[in-house]
């Protein structure tokens, strides 16, 4: 019987622990993959939202040598500002307006065509099915079949009293 003390098992789990992680870590390199950036989420995140009208931070994080010029151009007065610099500000601020947030998007388009899409395949489906799957209608539902088998049921008085030959009239071969 194999006896080994706590030790020995200690240094031999360690080893290859060390082993597995030293080829785990050689064949995750081979592969050349990068490895995406994590993204901080306890920093405050930009979001273009209607009910949120002052997102956390502005759009812009990182400012140009223009952008930087312009902000100091900002705290002067606001009448020495042209048109396109009070949008280029805002656009830093901000990345859509209300309009462009609330603008309908051609999203129902697509679900439309996928629906009808679907509902043209599966009307393939029901047709194939029909021609090549299912048998042959049965001989009684022709309406000459179901003429005749009333024909019968009146020649045969079937249910006088509350039935189908109560309401023919024999005498002069009609409905009543």
């Amino acid at each position: 019987m194999i006896y080994l003390s706590a030790g020995r098992v200690g240094s031999f789990l360690a080893r290859r622990a060390t082993a597995a992680l030293s080829t785990g870590s050689a064949r995750m390199a081979s592969h050349g993959h990068e490895v995406a950036e994590s993204v901080d989420m306890s920093l405050p995140m930009y979001c273009d939202r209607v009910d949120t009208p002052l997102p956390d931070r502005p759009y812009k994080a990182e400012l140009t040598t223009a952008d930087k010029s312009l902000k100091q151009k900002e705290k002067g007065p606001w009448n020495q500002l042209s048109k396109e610099e009070k949008l280029a500000l805002y656009r830093m601020k901000f990345c859509q307006t209300y309009s462009e947030m609330r603008r309908p998007s051609d999203e129902w388009k697509t679900v439309i065509g996928g629906a009808l899409i679907f509902l043209g395949f599966t009307g393939l489906v029901v047709w194939w099915q029909r021609v090549y799957v299912y048998p042959p209608r049965p001989r009684s539902f022709e309406p000459e079949w179901q003429a005749q088998q009333l024909q019968r049921m009146l020649d045969m008085r079937m249910n006088p009293v509350q039935g189908l030959s109560s309401t023919w009239d024999y005498e002069k071969g009609q409905w009543k």
